[in-house]
């Protein structure tokens, strides 16, 4: 009989500090109960997904939203619907015991839903690697893993400190075009992580400005004489050569000569997530290869 008392007084125990909760403000300045040790988590970003994951955290991961696929096991977790357009019947069918929302996707009106089924949702605001990082210690805090989120900042860190040690050793600032849309042509402005990702990189933002998402028409990219092009787009195989021919029937264009057009994955550049430095450090050595030879 003891035996078995031991073990139902530990499970008493576990299930008590499961349901301790701690008063936490998000980054929304919103002021809640959260649970002390949350089990049932549901990510409700792909990027979100993605630092529960670099946190070592999967296991307490119960759903997810529809594009989150990386790490590869997070493609099997339940979806509850895009970012955008969530699935509130699915979200809460997974019993969770805490919610991460992202300020820039999940619908305010989804996530008061949610609040009115006593289901806290911390909400973050990811906007640059700064914040990222932030966002990092938050939820590495909600999920007992600070010591984690340390280690992952850090390293961090340090690679985006290698980064630009080694692009200041060129005064070539090289003119980037980024383009994010194909049809229309749309870049991105000042106030995006993609261009702090092109200024780190040591090269310019031909699309510089107060303009989040601008568009341009083929002529005004032509004219900007761009040294390199960079399209990150989902899509795979023959499409990525349809875009690399779009652009190299176009043979004055600087980027073009030196065969400087190149597309990448978009999960890379636009998810406000770890992996940004994954993106910093592929950008760094496409505009400035005469500097990572080595």
């Amino acid at each position: 009989m003891i035996p078995i008392l031991s073990v139902m007084a530990s499970f008493l125990m576990l299930t008590s500090v499961q349901a301790q909760q701690h008063q936490v403000r998000d980054l929304l300045g919103r002021d809640m109960a959260v649970p002390v040790n949350p089990s049932r988590v549901v990510a409700l970003a792909p990027n979100i997904t993605e630092i529960v994951y670099a946190l070592g955290q999967a296991h307490r991961l119960v759903g997810a939203t529809t594009y989150s696929d990386y790490p590869q096991a997070a493609a099997a977790l339940p979806k509850v619907g895009s970012y955008v357009h969530l699935d509130l019947e699915r979200v809460v069918a997974l019993n969770p015991d805490l919610c991460l929302a992202i300020k820039d996707g999940n619908p305010i009106s989804a996530v008061s839903r949610l609040e009115s089924f006593n289901i806290p949702v911390y909400a973050v605001d990811p906007r640059n690697i700064k914040s990222v990082m932030d966002t990092i210690f938050r939820i590495g805090n909600l999920l007992q893993a600070d010591n984690q989120a340390e280690l992952l900042v850090s390293n961090m860190r340090s690679r985006i400190r290698a980064v630009v040690e080694r692009v200041a050793q060129t005064d070539h600032k090289p003119k980037v075009f980024f383009q994010i849309g194909v049809a229309p042509i749309v870049s991105v402005g000042t106030n995006t992580f993609i261009h702090e990702l092109i200024e780190m990189a040591g090269a310019q933002n031909l699309a510089a400005g107060k303009v989040v998402y601008p568009r341009f028409s083929m002529e005004q990219v032509l004219g900007m004489l761009p040294d390199v092009i960079i399209v990150t787009s989902m899509a795979r195989e023959a499409a990525f050569e349809r875009i690399r021919k779009d652009w190299y029937q176009w043979q004055d264009l600087p980027a073009v000569q030196h065969e400087r057009v190149f597309v990448q994955d978009s999960n890379l550049f636009d998810r406000p997530s770890p992996r940004l430095v994954d993106a910093l450090e592929i950008l760094a050595r496409l505009v400035h290869p005469e500097v990572f030879e080595d």
